[in-house]
């Protein structure tokens, strides 16, 4: 599966999808341990982090294996 670099902290499980005609196992990142992951690791505040995973991670598109990244996902430390 491919991973997002730095970010394995953000990482909340796995999903079986279809994807170009085949089923496949993708990682799933929240976006919101991302944002902390950033303000902390970076130093960005909230509006840059946000902002970078729009720009710079939601859009990105790296062939069948490209990871989920969600929006509003409560943990079990949440």
């Amino acid at each position: 599966m491919l991973k997002a670099d730095g970010l394995d902290e953000a990482i909340i499980g796995e999903a079986n999808i279809w994807r170009d005609n085949s089923r496949i196992d993708v990682l799933v990142y929240s976006c919101e341990k991302i944002v902390d992951i950033l303000m902390t690791r970076d130093k960005m505040t909230y509006e840059e982090a946000h902002e970078f995973i729009g720009i710079n991670i939601e859009g990105a598109y790296m062939g069948i294996d490209t990871p989920i990244f969600m929006w509003g996902y409560l943990g079990e430390d949440e």
